[in-house]
């Protein structure tokens, strides 16, 4: 598909507006996925951490002379 002129292109032939809306839509949906999918994985690291040193803290108490 050929068009003569840059603003043929982005009209695309009256339907650009729908057109160019689906990729804006489609590509901001794709990056905030990819953020939401990064900040799940900092959150996720962030409470295994928390879960590791409280294990190791329990660990560490137990090992003490307790009864």
């Amino acid at each position: 598909m050929q068009f003569d002129s840059f603003s043929d292109f982005l009209a695309m032939g009256g339907y650009g507006f729908f057109i160019w809306l689906a990729y804006g839509l489609t590509y901001g949906l794709l990056i905030g996925l990819v953020g939401y999918c990064f900040w799940e994985m900092k959150a996720f690291h962030q409470s295994f951490r928390q879960k590791l040193a409280r294990a190791q803290r329990i660990k560490q108490y137990q090992e003490t002379e307790h009864p």
